[in-house]
């Protein structure tokens, strides 16, 4: 084990300030500042920041040449009210670490305080600090940022916790681990009307009423067979908060998803066919686009073979396991490397990613670190 009793106890508590001050995605000013400083007593050989917006890269080189090997992690938070009552809760309104990017932040971190001690013999190894992961717009930034040509990895990895599995218990599978996934945004504009005359306008009420139903019965299939196809309404707005007025507009925000990239198209036609036909009965004017875009995340096997020995030499208990329904944007590293994910279990009671009282179990930070450092060294010496 690389990190001491006393590197476990400050990266803890580095983790749990972390989790008190989250910063929603494109926002991760003061998160990124904490990891630079956190990152200079580890002196770097090589330190970009700002990297698609507000990523840190942090480079530590080998002495001989080598492979270059990517560690990310995320840095954003997201915009849930957090309802705990543990010491080191959000203090921001409306903000709150509910994904665990404070935890794998705080593991990443981790292996620096390593290389620190021991550069890696051969190649470079790049700790990345992704900003804007919620999004899918982080690693797309990253990526197109000119810096990047810089650091361009041969191998990529991460890690993400997930409750529901035992505490320390990876899942590790080769292909499909993360759907692709894209938000769509309808918008049906007729015409606003007295409350008492609604005959007089044209009100996006019955569209939008069909819609959600009609959208939703497009979803079938599953990611093990991998045939997935999902609609999930997040959002709705129709007319104005008042009793007087009959509403002209309308917002129906849903998320498509699919088990790969490739199969995106037809669910995006059929949704759009959909949108289309209501608009149409209901002589309303009809606006589309999509935000939020995820690539699928594809294992490769070389990757996983690397994390497989890694975690066989480091006794932690692994299985296959499933794919995900969730998105993740690191399926883009795939476009430039040999990539791979695993799943830490947080705890099989613990609650859920995205749930108000959701915290990182700090437990998970040696052993994710040891399982990449292994990881690191096995590539690199």
């Amino acid at each position: 084990m690389f990190l001491t009793n006393h590197d476990v106890v400050e990266l803890t508590a580095w983790r749990q300030k972390l989790h008190a001050m989250p910063e929603i995605s494109g926002e991760e000013v003061a998160t990124a500042a904490e990891v630079i400083a956190f990152l200079a007593e580890t002196a770097p050989d090589k330190v970009l920041s700002g990297l698609g917006n507000t990523g840190v890269a942090a480079v530590f080189n080998g002495a001989e040449a080598g492979p270059t090997v990517l560690f990310r992690c995320e840095l954003d938070a997201l915009p849930i009210e957090e309802i705990s009552d543990i010491p080191h809760r959000s203090r921001l309104s409306g903000k709150g670490h509910m994904c665990g990017h404070d935890g794998h932040t705080a593991t990443i971190a981790a292996l620096a305080r390593g290389f620190a001690k021991a550069r890696p013999k051969r190649g470079r190894v790049v700790l990345l600090f992704q900003p804007a992961e919620e999004t899918g717009a982080g690693a797309a930034a990253v990526m197109a940022d000119p810096r990047f040509a810089e650091i361009t990895p041969d191998y990529a990895f991460s890690l993400h916790n997930l409750p529901g599995l035992p505490l320390g218990h990876v899942w590790l599978k080769e292909g499909i681990v993360n759907c692709a996934s894209r938000g769509l945004k309808i918008t049906l504009t007729g015409k606003t009307a007295h409350a008492s005359m609604p005959e007089t306008g044209t009100s996006p009420m019955r569209a939008i009423a069909g819609l959600m139903p009609a959208l939703t019965d497009l979803s079938g299939g599953s990611v093990a067979g991998g045939d997935l196809v999902l609609a999930t309404v997040g959002h709705v707005r129709l007319g104005e908060p008042a009793f007087g007025i009959a509403p002209g507009y309308a917002e129906l925000w849903v998320t498509l998803r699919t088990t790969t990239n490739d199969q995106m198209q037809a669910l995006v036609d059929a949704a759009e066919h959909l949108a289309q036909q209501a608009a149409d009965a209901g002589g309303l004017a009809l606006a589309m686009d999509y935000h939020e875009i995820f690539s699928h995340c594809d294992n490769h096997p070389d990757a996983v073979e690397k994390l497989r020995a890694a975690l066989d030499a480091e006794g932690v208990t692994h299985e296959p396991g499933e794919a995900l329904r969730a998105s993740e944007d690191f399926g883009r590293f795939g476009e430039v490397s040999r990539s791979a994910m695993f799943y830490l279990g947080a705890g099989e009671k613990h609650p859920s990613l995205h749930n108000p009282d959701y915290d990182f179990p700090d437990d998970l930070i040696p052993i994710g670190a040891r399982v990449l450092m292994r990881t690191a060294r096995d590539l690199l010496g």
